[in-house]
């Protein structure tokens, strides 16, 4: 099966950088993918992206060799195979809550007699190879997302979860589940003691701890900090970021004497 580059960063000590697909564009999919990003995830849930958008997107960020993952609308076992099957090498779910959450998310990425998920790998075999059966379970990655006041009081058995691989923390719906506004870059001291805590139970647990980061600077405070998958905004944020710097700086030489 094809190597997951993203367990061979890990298992070397590294820390990913990972872009964020929000965007309805297999176009952009693949100028990402000619990125050195260390792997690619698409957003299913807070994007404009149908599913025939997903797949050709997983096809064209496939042309290089970072890992693709999708994040799924919810904890719903038919979307989450439904990624696999496609090819995805790993899964973000979102809003996993307490530990039965967990072992339903992770039992539908896992074949059994580890889960009960479905065979049908139409993708994921053309992509993965002949071998998918035998290597899935431990190729494809299960990442929970933590964003919630209630995953928070069941942190500990969330994170012991058998089969897990790592946790995503989604720093705006955390912030507001604490009682906050929504901060990609939260600076409030309760969502940042919520962050270390979660990082520390991640790393207690043998996971790979994860967080979505509203800057370049934030993802490398983070992996600074100890986590080792950092998301930098997304490729629509980057793009109309690098346009307003570009006619920032054009229309002010413009100016200049």
């Amino acid at each position: 099966m094809r190597e997951n580059k993203l367990k061979t960063l890990w298992e070397n000590g590294g820390a990913a950088m990972n872009c964020w697909l929000s965007m309805d564009s297999s176009l952009a999919a693949e100028a990402m993918a000619y990125c050195d990003w260390d792997s690619i995830t698409v957003d299913m849930q807070h994007s404009l992206i149908d599913w025939r958008s997903a797949l050709t997107m997983l096809q064209a960020a496939s042309q290089k060799d970072a890992p693709t993952l999708m994040r799924v609308p919810w904890l719903d076992p038919a979307w989450i195979m439904r990624a696999l099957d496609a090819g995805a090498y790993g899964v973000i779910c979102p809003m996993v809550n307490t530990r039965e959450d967990c072992e339903k998310f992770v039992g539908a990425c896992r074949y059994a007699p580890v889960g009960y998920r479905s065979w049908g790998p139409v993708r994921g075999m053309t992509y993965g190879g002949p071998d998918y059966f035998q290597h899935a379970n431990d190729t494809v990655l299960a990442f929970a997302m933590i964003e919630t006041r209630q995953a928070m009081d069941n942190l500990d058995d969330i994170l012991s979860t058998p089969g897990l691989d790592g946790i995503y923390i989604g720093p705006n719906d955390l912030s507001i589940s604490l009682g906050y506004s929504p901060a990609y870059y939260p600076d409030e001291p309760e969502v940042l003691e919520a962050f270390k805590r979660i990082l520390d139970t991640a790393l207690k647990n043998d996971l790979i701890p994860g967080v979505h980061c509203g800057s370049a600077e934030m993802a490398g405070e983070m992996v600074k900090m100890g986590f080792k998958f950092c998301t930098i905004q997304s490729a629509s944020k980057l793009m109309v970021d690098a346009a307003n710097n570009a006619l920032t700086t054009a229309r002010a030489v413009a100016k200049s004497n």
